[in-house]
């Protein structure tokens, strides 16, 4: 609680004296008018909400506090403590004020503010004007009352909605943060949180003992949550044990309460109810489940775990024609591409589960990287603004920017992945070095390990162990010394790597996992025959069991999927895999190109032991009949067989997608319905790309 000056000052009085004290006496004590003091001291047990004291008054005798002497002690302490509150400065005076009018519901005359503020009541009313819209946004409102003062007036879903934007926007959630990693509940991080600046507007002590009842549940589904979604749950169920033990109670929605059944989530939300009314003891209404549970649903995971290695099952296809709509609006040109991207395709899903509940909602999520996105992706993140924008329009509510970034994250990714397939990437080979190689040099290592991950090999040197065998084996040297004569590229960095330095680290690592290796040991260059064997066989298999068949031109597409089994394979239970799989992935993004002239089934699967293309058409060559098909008239099917070749068969295969598109050629080779005539096309493109894979390793 923040106590005015002047409340202070009658604190500071009141502790000192053991017996009551005339209000008269403690305005001489204060140096203000009895009449100054009168009006402070009506606001004064509001302000000693969060102790155990009691203010007492009794006409003819005077005024005192009652409580604990340790209470007075923490109350003392409290009001002992500086403020850095620098009222000259209007937009932190008006945080402040946003901040006092959250903290409690109620009537206040504008003396109690500009009393607390130090500065004029028509200062205040000024203020006031400015920071309406804020409020408004949130759907609270001013309520100016001629004579008595002035209210904010809204919902309390309203006042919780706002002071969750308060503390996102204006408070730092650190305090929380190194909590939530200190999994040992160290002394020290709960002090940290005890001062942080969070507790202007929650108790810490209530902070400190929802962590304790959440953390302490050890459940999976909470343990998983990300840093930001872990801090975003305190933080809301916080808010609402502040708000109920001041009575404050949201009114419960009828509407919501009757979309959503008692799921996993449900059920979790009254797992973490049930602990807090222990801790709290008091009584928590239902609709506080409801709010929990669509926090719960709204929250990220570090991992993802779908229940038996399956994607849940997605509503009439809105999910996925949402999905196809967005990587349209994000570049219709590369669209067909990021499709093929089941790595994308499957983040992108998991992401959108828990957004949806957000907008839905109208509830808010942190971005802390959120300006580094714009200023590092420009592009990325303006393509991103038209993928909020289909968003917007299917959910009908506006997306704020933290979500577009973490648009951006995914479909940046994805774009790095397509670039990665179009160019032959190897590990980066970094020396680094010191003076001995056993000091700054592994604190340089492990922090470029974090950052570059599998992207480079660091191997760590001494000063005198630079020999041209050591050159002859690295593509470039990170030292904090200086390197006379260097064979090789030398990058000088500070010790502590700056942001400065890794961007260049950045740059040189980019440039060389780009350009060819360097002359390898000869058990190395007998691991690489083994490869290129594999790539070769691969390759022949893929050409040798091509395949080409028609179908009726009424097939429905469940009807496609058996025939398509029992062309693969000779087993009824291997075919029911390989059906399984490829409804599998249509489910998640609709794999019939409309816009090509046709489809492709493509998926991982147990159902087949060796990578396979096929080519299914019509027996007139025609276009299919059933709707399903939108009018196409060639379907391609790619299986890859769960093995330890997935590498190499997924860079074979993606090569063969990439070549639907871009080479039109095939196309027309492919719509004249000759078999053999397909598989020498189909030989010819992928002589072309094993050249280029063995260029790439030169």
């Amino acid at each position: 609680m923040d106590f005015t000056p002047r409340m202070k000052q009658i604190f500071q009085v009141l502790l000192r004296e053991e017996e009551a004290i005339p209000v008269k006496t403690l305005a001489e004590k204060v140096g203000v008018s009895k009449r100054t003091v009168q009006r402070e001291l009506e606001y004064i047990e509001s302000a000693l909400k969060a102790y155990e004291i009691r203010f007492m008054s009794k006409t003819g005798v005077g005024v005192w506090l009652e409580g604990s002497a340790g209470e007075k002690e923490r109350l003392l302490m409290e009001i002992s403590g500086g403020d850095d509150y620098d009222v000259s400065n209007r937009e932190n005076r008006r945080n402040r004020l946003i901040l006092e009018i959250l903290k409690e519901k109620g009537l206040k005359k504008l003396f109690y503010y500009s009393s607390q503020f130090g500065v004029s009541e028509a200062t205040i009313s000024g203020d006031l004007e400015a920071i309406e819209e804020w409020l408004n946004r949130y759907g609270l409102f001013v309520n100016r009352k001629p004579g008595s003062g002035i209210s904010v007036e809204g919902s309390e879903d309203d006042y919780r909605r706002a002071i969750r934007a308060f503390i996102n926007e204006n408070m730092d959630t650190q305090a929380v943060r190194e909590a939530y990693q200190d999994v040992n509940g160290n002394a020290a991080s709960y002090e940290n949180l005890k001062k942080s600046s969070i507790g202007q507007l929650l108790s810490d002590d209530i902070i400190r003992r929802v962590m304790d009842c959440i953390t302490g549940m050890n459940n999976a589904r909470v343990l998983t949550l990300t840093e930001s979604s872990y801090t975003g749950l305190i933080i809301h169920i916080s808010i609402a044990i502040n708000r109920i033990l001041k009575n404050e109670v949201i009114e419960p929605d009828k509407s919501w309460r009757e979309e959503n059944g008692r799921d996993e989530d449900y059920r979790l939300a009254e797992a973490i109810v049930a602990e807090l009314e222990e801790e709290f003891e008091i009584e928590i209404p239902k609709v506080e489940i409801g709010y929990i549970c669509l926090h719960i649903k709204g929250a990220k995971h570090e991992k993802i775990q779908w229940e038996d290695d399956k994607i849940p099952e997605l509503e009439n296809g809105q999910m996925q024609q949402l999905l196809n709509a967005m990587v349209d609006a994000f570049d219709p040109e590369k669209a067909y591409l990021l499709k093929q991207d089941d790595e994308f395709i499957q983040g992108l899903l998991a992401h959108m589960q828990p957004t949806l509940i957000r907008l839905l909602h109208g509830m808010q999520i942190q971005n802390p990287v959120l300006d580094d996105i714009r200023k590092n992706y420009p592009d990325i993140y303006a393509r991103c603004e038209k993928v909020a924008k289909v968003l917007e329009e299917a959910v009908h509510k506006p997306v704020p920017a933290e979500e577009t970034g973490y648009l951006t994250v995914h479909f940046g990714a994805a774009l790095v992945r397509l670039e990665e397939r179009k160019e032959k990437i190897r590990k980066v080979q970094v020396g680094v070095v010191c003076s001995s190689g056993i000091g700054i040099s592994r604190l340089m290592s492990s922090k470029l390990e974090k950052i570059f991950r599998d992207r480079i090999a660091i191997t760590t040197y001494g000063k005198n162990d630079i020999t041209p065998f050591v050159a002859s084996r690295v593509d470039f040297f990170i030292t904090s010394i200086t390197l006379e004569q260097a064979p090789i590229p030398v990058l000088e960095v500070n010790p502590l790597l700056n942001e400065e330095d890794i961007q260049r680290i950045q740059h040189m690592v980019y440039k060389y996992e780009r350009m060819p290796g360097k002359q390898q040991e000869t058990d190395e260059f007998t691991v690489q025959l083994e490869e290129i064997n594999l790539v070769a066989a691969q390759i022949n298999t893929v050409i040798k069991y091509m395949d080409f068949f028609k179908v009726d031109n009424r097939i429905t597409f469940e009807e496609l999927l058996i025939a398509i089994g029992e062309r693969m394979s000779p087993y009824s239970d291997r075919r029911e895999m390989i059906r399984e799989d490829i409804l599998r992935r249509e489910r998640i993004s609709t794999q019939v190109f409309a816009e090509f002239g046709f489809a492709l089934l493509h998926t991982r699967t147990k159902g087949v032991i060796r990578p396979g293309f096929s080519v299914c058409m019509t027996r007139d060559l025609q276009a299919f009949s059933d709707p399903y098909f939108k009018g196409i008239t060639v379907v391609f099917v790619m299986l890859v067989p769960m093995d330890d070749r997935i590498s190499v068969n997924n860079e074979i295969l993606g090569y063969i997608s990439s070549m639907l598109i871009e080479e039109v050629e095939f196309m027309d080779v492919v719509k004249r319905g000759d078999k053999e005539e397909i598989r020498s096309y189909l030989s010819k493109s992928l002589k072309k790309y094993f050249k280029k894979y063995l260029w790439g390793l030169s």
